[in-house]
């Protein structure tokens, strides 16, 4: 049988244009402990903004949590005609990682939906089992064609610049709690068989407090094909100091499949935010890119400013927008774990 990629296959990167975004609507309480109504007004924002641009397609449990999120995302004066429910239950709200990977065939005008593994991050936070069969659900539902590769993979740990080169992160895809059984080069076979990609860039390692064991969605992130935002911490004294220089050193010996060096944009920290004695894992880096706007995280921090600022020249055909994201990373997460694009083809 061939792959998605012999058949021509490929993920898009995100900033080509979407004919919709995925949201899976956030009701898991352990997620935002004593804190999950605090995220609405934000995270309905970010809903707000996307839908100007594009569809906006949210899983739910139920008619009863449909209501819910319709009132609050009335509440919130979205555009209703760019809204839709799906019932597709879910254990949780992080739609990258257990939302539909859309691969596009360009000359056969055709889309496909990978199917991976998904396990809550080394089968940290169970059940997950509804999570796991959401992007089946959906490729059903739309009567696409659906792979299953077999093994774990999460969206945020993969980033991608549209012309075949895939980066990512060793602490991640190589931690043995997702796919014990498979080496470097096994793991990369999958990637270029599932991704349609040919060309992977690997660093090493994330954010302190980030609990997915170092996503590169709050790292680093391609802004055009050639270039990369990635974050830095200017205070020596920060854990996360040495941990950052090094992946920006090793960010400057890579080469894109072209065999050119990546354009490197310097993306500051916001000041480390601590609730309940945790470090939470607060970066600019987890910005969305929707068709409209650049929607990013921001903290309440003297940072915001210039990494919008920065963002923003990234971006000269997009609106950089930030959206306090103080409540919503008390989850672990923010705007682009919450998101899944959905391309056009």
């Amino acid at each position: 049988m061939k792959t998605p990629s012999q058949l021509g296959y490929h993920f898009p990167a995100e900033f080509v244009k979407h004919s919709a975004t995925w949201l899976s609507w956030p009701h898991k309480e352990a997620s935002w402990p004593g804190k999950i109504e605090t995220i609405y007004p934000r995270y309905t924002e970010f809903i707000k903004l996307i839908a100007e641009g594009e569809k906006v397609k949210i899983n739910v449990l139920d008619d009863a949590m449909k209501q819910k999120a319709l009132g609050h995302i009335t509440k919130a004066g979205a555009d209703l005609n760019n809204i839709e429910f799906f019932i597709h239950p879910t254990n949780d709200a992080w739609c990258r990682d257990h939302g539909p990977a859309f691969l596009i065939n360009p000359q056969e005008k055709k889309k496909m939906i990978v199917d991976w593994g998904y396990n809550a991050w080394g089968n940290k936070y169970p059940p997950f089992d509804l999570d796991d069969v959401i992007p089946t659900l959906i490729a059903k539902h739309y009567n696409i064609p659906v792979v299953h590769p077999g093994i774990v993979m999460e969206g945020g740990s993969v980033e991608f610049n549209g012309k075949g080169t895939l980066l990512t992160t060793r602490a991640c895809l190589l931690n043995p709690n997702r796919n014990p059984q498979l080496n470097q080069q096994q793991i990369e076979e999958y990637l270029i068989n599932y991704y349609g990609v040919n060309h992977i860039l690997w660093l090493g390692d994330g954010i302190i407090g980030d609990d997915t064991d170092g996503h590169i969605d709050d790292l680093t992130r391609f802004v055009n094909e050639d270039t990369v935002v990635t974050i830095i911490e200017q205070n020596k004294k920060d854990e996360n100091y040495s941990i950052l220089r090094e992946n920006l050193k090793e960010l400057k010996t890579l080469r894109l499949e072209n065999g050119k060096q990546l354009n490197i944009v310097e993306l500051p920290m916001p000041t480390p935010i601590v609730y309940e004695d945790q470090r939470l894992p607060a970066s600019y880096a987890n910005f969305y890119i929707a068709n409209k706007y650049v929607i990013v995280p921001t903290f309440r921090d003297k940072h915001d400013d210039r990494a919008l600022e920065i963002l923003q020249k990234c971006f000269a055909d997009r609106r950089v927008i930030g959206i306090d994201s103080t409540d919503i990373i008390w989850g672990l997460g923010s705007f682009h774990c919450l998101s899944q694009q959905e391309p056009e083809v």
